[in-house]
């Protein structure tokens, strides 16, 4: 009869009957790949561990050198910051200077507009008590009185002349 073969019986199973070979097979096969690495390398000349340390090496000399180069620019920057952050201060020194002469002279010129106003009351009191004084003055002398020439006004000098001379 026909045997019946189970197809859930695993390739493992297969080989079971023959673990030896197996095994014998793959000690082989690692072997002549081992001695295969071992020829190549002996023949090129070259060990990928020696090429690895030197690039390594090389990638943290690069990495160094990058480094060092970003502290020296950063105190670049540091300092140029520095720089600024003093001309900044300087700029805001000057304009609180400005400000307060600005304050200053705002109040000077508040000071002389109340002084020119007080002027011009003082001069307008002026002109109506001259324009009163001199309404009142020919009604007073209604023709009898004449009016009295005054002499030129003296200079300084003539008028403390004159005033010496009577005193002594």
């Amino acid at each position: 009869m026909i045997a019946h073969v189970s197809r859930s019986a695993s390739p493992i199973a297969r080989f079971g009957g023959q673990p030896i070979a197996i095994a014998a097979a793959a000690l082989v096969i690692v072997v002549v790949g081992v001695t295969s690495i071992t020829v190549w390398r002996a023949y090129t000349g070259s060990a990928p561990e020696s090429e690895r340390v030197v690039a390594t090496r090389q990638l943290q000399a690069r990495a160094t050198q990058a480094s060092e180069q970003l502290v020296e620019k950063t105190k670049g920057l540091e300092a140029t910051q520095q720089e600024s952050i003093d001309q900044l201060q300087m700029v805001q020194d000057q304009l609180q200077t400005v400000r307060r002469l600005l304050a200053a002279q705002q109040a000077d010129s508040k000071k002389l507009s109340e002084q020119v106003g007080t002027l011009t009351e003082a001069i307008d009191g002026l002109r109506q008590s001259f324009a009163s004084a001199q309404a009142s003055e020919p009604s007073a002398g209604s023709g009898s009185s004449k009016r009295t020439v005054r002499a030129k006004p003296r200079s300084n000098r003539a008028a403390t002349r004159t005033r010496a001379k009577a005193r002594g």
